[in-house]
């Protein structure tokens, strides 16, 4: 069993920045490529930005593009998202997820950080 768990989430302004972390455990974190979710109130979870196992392939979603970096460390099994220039509607529960198969679905979710905002 995997186990993923968020940090870094809380109360920021409009135009400042957040890092965002998550611990693995429970697999080896090499075999698994990454990725970032978010869902703010009332809507359904959308994907952020995701990572092969080896770095060596980054993928955004088109908002996100040029202000959010995902990169990991494999010697410390985490992964993370540097978020900078948010805006009050990055305010979501940012969840991390793994999976296998780069064409597949995510088999394991962590229980999310929460990130507000402020305008």
């Amino acid at each position: 069993q995997v186990q993923l768990v968020e940090s870094g989430g809380g109360l920021v302004q409009a135009g400042g920045s957040l890092r965002l972390s998550c611990a693995v455990s429970g697999r080896t974190f090499s075999n698994y490529h990454m990725g970032w979710f978010r869902q703010a109130p009332g809507k359904e979870r959308t994907f952020v930005a995701r990572i092969s196992w080896n770095s060596g392939t980054t993928w955004y979603s088109d908002s996100e593009k040029g202000r959010f970096t995902i990169s990991r460390d494999n010697a410390n099994n985490t992964v993370f998202l540097q978020m900078n220039s948010l805006k009050p509607e990055d305010t979501a529960v940012y969840y991390c997820a793994a999976k296998v198969d780069w064409s597949g679905s995510y088999a394991y979710w962590g229980q999310g950080t929460q990130v507000t905002v402020s305008s």
